[in-house]
């Protein structure tokens, strides 16, 4: 038998986490295996709800290691599907609960619901759960200043580049990753040369266009590094969006490497300057800046 919590948990932020963090007490308390019990890909990709304007906190290599982290034993991710959106409440409850996961105790959150029963109230969901014998535990929602925390809430900070607060509603600082790919080299010529990332999963959030502070993970160290996102208005005249990071006290050939970039601050808004010494004037505060926010 196991102690489990179901949802999407993109994101995995503080929200998630009280729910976990009571997922792995009661299991404790029961002798029993702590599950997540998650989907994948999300439902809105599968029913095609604005699924082209869906971007994710976490890929699910991303999530699975947050949540373990945390001291979940098991990481259980059902394939979602139309015909799986289209099971109840109770067929999901007792085919998948109950009988293929031996959950004798379900964890939720203060909104959590299951099935395909919109209408169906929390309290009905938690009824027809005990009337299959798996107890429910609810937890209430976890707030920082009155603001219930959500995986929508996070990823609007993130898209207009509030970094502290998406941080801080995350519980850790949000990251991206991807692998090192051939840029225009132009950020050499001026004594920044940059780290062109292309993301392993185009479908997660990057944070609005900017300079940002930020800890880049390269040969498994940690550096301290800037990282432009946007469309480099000084130098191109495309709309196309970049991540670049200048590694701070760098100097090595990292092509077609894995990068890992874990944002901690913005430092300003991307701007357009009317030259390339203006530009290296400001990468030189911005690398100041850099240094003083992660030191």
């Amino acid at each position: 038998m196991v102690v489990a919590a179901t949802g999407f948990f993109d994101g995995v932020h503080k929200g998630h986490r009280k729910v976990l963090s009571e997922l792995c007490r009661v299991a404790a308390d029961e002798g029993k295996e702590s599950a997540v019990i998650t989907f994948w890909p999300h439902p809105r990709n599968v029913l095609q709800q604005d699924a082209c304007n869906l971007r994710l906190l976490n890929s699910l290599d991303e999530k699975e290691r947050l949540v373990k982290d945390l001291g979940v034993d098991k990481f259980i991710t059902i394939p979602f599907s139309r015909e799986f959106s289209k099971l109840s409440t109770k067929e999901f409850l007792d085919i998948y609960l109950k009988q293929k996961y031996d959950v004798s105790t379900l964890i939720i959150g203060y909104d959590h619901r299951l099935g395909s029963n919109a209408n169906q109230s929390q309290k009905e969901m938690m009824e027809t759960a005990r009337s299959l014998g798996i107890n429910v535990v609810r937890v209430e929602e976890f707030l920082i200043d009155d603001n219930i925390i959500s995986s929508t809430k996070v990823r609007n900070l993130l898209t207009v580049g509030d970094i502290t607060s998406a941080n801080d509603f995350l519980g850790y600082n949000y990251e991206l990753n991807g692998v090192v790919v051939s840029g225009q080299r132009l950020g050499r010529t001026i004594g920044f040369p940059t780290a062109n990332m292309k993301l392993y999963n185009p479908l997660k959030v990057v944070p609005g266009n900017g300079v940002y502070a930020v800890w880049a993970e390269v040969f498994g160290k940690s550096y301290m590094g800037m990282c432009n996102i946007g469309t480099r208005p000084t130098v191109a005249d495309s709309n196309e969006r970049t991540i670049e990071t200048y590694i701070l006290n760098f100097n090595e050939d990292i092509y077609g490497l894995d990068l890992k970039i874990k944002f901690v601050g913005k430092i300003r808004d991307e701007k357009k300057f009317t030259s390339l010494e203006m530009l290296k004037e400001q990468l030189e505060k911005d690398r100041v800046s850099t240094f003083e926010m992660l030191s």
